[in-house]
């Protein structure tokens, strides 16, 4: 086997070309080498797996016309590789073999004889398919890492996740209740990944974030001159959603019109665009959330009772981060990571102190709180660890039920003062000099603060 490759430029993809033709193998070759690329070659089939198990080449020249083993053959054997493009070498008068090893999944063929052109074009197009596929398959494996699952072994998230898996195998419509940023959308595309629908599309349409009109447009879409700017035909995000799933979030926001609507859709699987005279027929799974008590929206007037039973098949109830905070550090680590990775610091960890102040906060924003305070403390952190110092101050001072009382005016500035200086302190390893270079104070009033504050630790003796 010849494997013995030159160019009069850098080298780029590696090509292997496999043919019993000295002569074309020669040829292509050449060609491929001209234009930049390694070359690789092989005379039969057994030796172009080989090459291929031990090269990794890029794209693959394959005659089908080949003793000990044919090309038929090799592409068979190259199904364990479905990003390789291969492109088979035929004789002019068996075009049928060709669209027989298209079949078998070969990207495209060249007939004997060949110009140099149009292997130029085809070897192109093989690359650039190559490089879409692993383009899509980096796209997909973000998705996949943006998509922690649920984190925690707390007794009501377990339950919480064993209700979801049994419902995601089901086509029932499911009500995710539960406080803001508990992670109703997280569990909305679990279920959505564990059902048959998980190769369609996930599209979630957050309720309270549009106006009405603006909001119908958005779920429903709306036909060419429906009204002003309506330049086109758009289709709705439940029009999207079809075959998959619609996640319809902070549903309890509804106006009582968008409520007959989304009912109608529920019961009848059809719905009609802004300004349209047809209908529009889907088949999607509705997953809702809020964080509303829907039942007293009923009964006060302000959410339809039909749609509420409708909505009220398969109930979650999401508990609150307070009420699970055994799985406050498995998270904590999870979005630790997540933001060391994403603003590009190395892989930071929490000290004792802070995981303790952590674990003893109400958390009123739940997990979300609990992500945006670690992404801030990632950034503005200036060490390996993160310290009670680089977490915000307010709401790790006391413990969850002092933080509901006002202190008064006074005894808040000193408490603050203290804070300060302590981090501070921190900073400069306990060197009163530069902690007063950061605080911009001149060192002698700093150390008086620190005596009037009775402030011990940290500080390492210097001279005056």
């Amino acid at each position: 086997m010849d494997n013995l490759s030159s160019g009069v430029r850098p080298c780029r993809e590696k090509i292997l070309v496999v043919d019993d033709d000295r002569d074309i193998r020669m040829i292509i070759k050449d060609r491929l080498e001209m234009l930049g690329y390694q070359t690789l070659t092989a005379s039969d089939g057994q030796e172009a797996l080989k090459s291929i198990a031990q090269q990794e080449p890029d794209a693959v020249f394959l005659d089908l016309q080949m003793p000990r083993m044919d090309g038929m053959e090799v592409l068979r054997s190259l199904k364990e590789y479905p990003n390789l493009p291969v492109i088979v070498i035929t004789a002019f008068g068996t075009i049928e073999k060709a669209v027989e090893a298209i079949k078998e999944g070969a990207f495209d063929f060249i007939t004997k004889p060949f110009s140099a052109g149009h292997l130029d074009i085809v070897i192109k197009k093989a690359l650039e398919c190559r490089s879409l596929k692993r383009e899509n398959l980096y796209l997909q494996g973000e998705v996949d890492r943006s998509f922690p699952g649920i984190i925690g072994e707390s007794q009501k998230i377990k339950e919480a996740t064993e209700m979801a898996k049994k419902v995601a195998l089901t086509s029932s419509t499911v009500l995710l209740l539960g406080e803001s940023g508990v992670g109703k959308e997280v569990f909305a595309r679990l279920i959505h990944r564990s059902s048959d629908r998980s190769k369609k599309p996930f599209v979630a349409v957050n309720c309270a974030a549009l106006r009405d009109e603006l909001l119908e447009s958005e779920l429903f879409g709306h036909e060419k001159g429906s009204f002003t700017g309506a330049f086109q035909m758009k289709r709705g995000k439940l029009e999207v959603a079809n075959g998959g799933t619609i996640f319809l979030d902070e549903i309890g926001d509804l106006k009582p019109e968008l409520q007959a609507k989304i009912l109608r859709v529920l019961e009848e699987r059809e719905f009609d665009r802004v300004g349209g005279t047809q209908s529009v027929r889907i088949d999607i799974r509705t997953i809702a959330a809020t964080n509303h008590n829907l039942y007293k929206k009923v009964q006060d007037g302000r959410f339809r009772e039909d749609l509420f039973f409708r909505l009220n098949v398969v109930t979650i109830h999401l508990p609150p981060l307070r009420e699970r905070k055994e799985d406050i550090p498995a998270l904590a680590d999870f979005f630790l990571e997540r933001a060391c990775y994403e603003v590009k610091k190395p892989l930071m960890k929490f000290t004792r102190e802070s995981m303790e102040h952590l674990m003893n906060y109400h958390w009123p924003g739940n997990v979300r709180e609990l992500r945006n305070l670690i992404e801030r403390a990632v950034v503005l952190s200036e060490g390996v660890e993160i310290t009670p110092y680089d977490l915000p101050y307010s709401p790790f001072v006391n413990s969850a039920e002092e933080n509901h009382l006002i202190k008064p005016y006074h005894d808040a500035v000193l408490s603050y003062q203290k804070e300060v200086i302590l981090h501070a302190l921190k900073q400069a390893k306990g060197n009163q000099s530069k902690a007063a270079e950061f605080l911009n104070l001149q060192r002698t009033y700093l150390a008086r603060l620190i005596k009037k504050m009775n402030i011990k630790d940290s500080i390492k003796d210097e001279p005056s």
